[in-house]
């Protein structure tokens, strides 16, 4: 690879690099393409905020200019909550982009790509994309999956968005074999829901465990991330079947104004927002904030043991 030319790492996430500091990725779609200006804006700075509170540094990616930004300024934070003309690129993207020299908000995919560049380790998102309803016909799968085999960053979510076949999702990375780690239960949370129906391979009750489990799977050369799912917090937590009735009513929606692909999650989530009359949004965002706070516990574990 020829990384120098392209990956701009700051100062700060250098030397915590060079130190050993506990490092936190963050991704950008969430703001450019998740909420409005300005509430995405100081939602940025409250997950950062979040991030030095626990004792890591916060390092937010996204593609800028021809470059692979980690780390980004207060002007690139917020050209990117802006989000004038920032396009939302998944990994088939990140070369054209780069390229071209035009703006971009990482997803998923992409976030834990620049954070493995980077040497970065533990990344905080709200949910992974995964199988979508209908795949079967569709073959509608998220790239964050396939990402979740290959790149080796663990990745803590409030485990899949709801609107999705968990099912399928859950077997689409025990093929891959991704570990899917319960941060304190059994149950595979679904976004915005505590429960989905489904298990968790293994529960770990505190930061610790996660994180040794994570070292030994890299030591033994097990390539990959791993998925930690970590539950919304009790008091944010909606109704599943509540919000499955939701989730059908924004389905249809899509399926009648022909939305496809990438365009699809945006679509839904204002959607759900909008039925759900604003509640499922301070839901997304307790349950980002609380994702922030459990990757930072474990990339401190993780300093610990390196």
């Amino acid at each position: 690879m020829n990384l120098e030319k392209y990956l701009v790492i700051t100062d700060e996430i250098k030397e915590a690099l060079a130190n050993n500091t506990p490092i936190v990725a963050l991704e950008s779609t969430i703001l450019s393409h998740g909420m409005p200006y300005p509430q995405n804006l100081e939602f940025a700075y409250k997950v950062e905020e979040i991030v030095r509170g626990e004792g890591a540094i916060p390092a937010t990616t996204a593609i800028i200019g021809g470059q692979l930004k980690v780390g980004l300024t207060k002007d690139e934070l917020e050209l990117m909550c802006k989000a004038e003309d920032v396009g939302k690129v998944s990994r088939r993207d990140v070369a054209t982009y780069v390229a071209t020299g035009k703006a971009g908000a990482t997803t998923v995919a992409t976030t834990m790509m620049l954070a493995a560049m980077a040497g970065i380790k533990i990344f905080a998102t709200g949910g992974i994309g995964g199988v979508h309803r209908g795949a079967e016909t569709t073959m509608d799968i998220s790239a964050d999956l396939p990402e979740l085999g290959q790149t080796p960053v663990a990745v803590v979510g409030a485990g899949a968005k709801s609107l999705l076949d968990i099912g399928l999702t859950l077997e689409y990375l025990e093929t891959l074999g991704v570990p899917v780690i319960g941060v304190d239960t059994d149950d595979f949370p679904a976004f915005y829901c505590r429960e989905s129906g489904f298990k968790v391979d293994f529960n770990a009750k505190d930061p610790a465990i996660i994180a040794k489990i994570l070292k030994t799977k890299w030591d033994l050369g097990l390539g990959g991330g791993a998925l930690i799912a970590n539950p919304i917090p009790e008091e944010f937590a909606l109704d599943y079947n509540e919000m499955e009735v939701v989730i059908l009513r924004a389905l249809e929606m899509a399926k009648e104004q022909g939305i496809r692909g990438k365009d699809t999650t945006p679509f839904l989530l204002k959607h759900i927002k909008d039925m759900t009359e604003g509640v499922s949004f301070a839901s997304n965002l307790e349950l980002a904030y609380n994702n922030a706070r459990v990757a930072s516990r474990i990339s401190v574990e993780l300093a610990k043991l390196s």
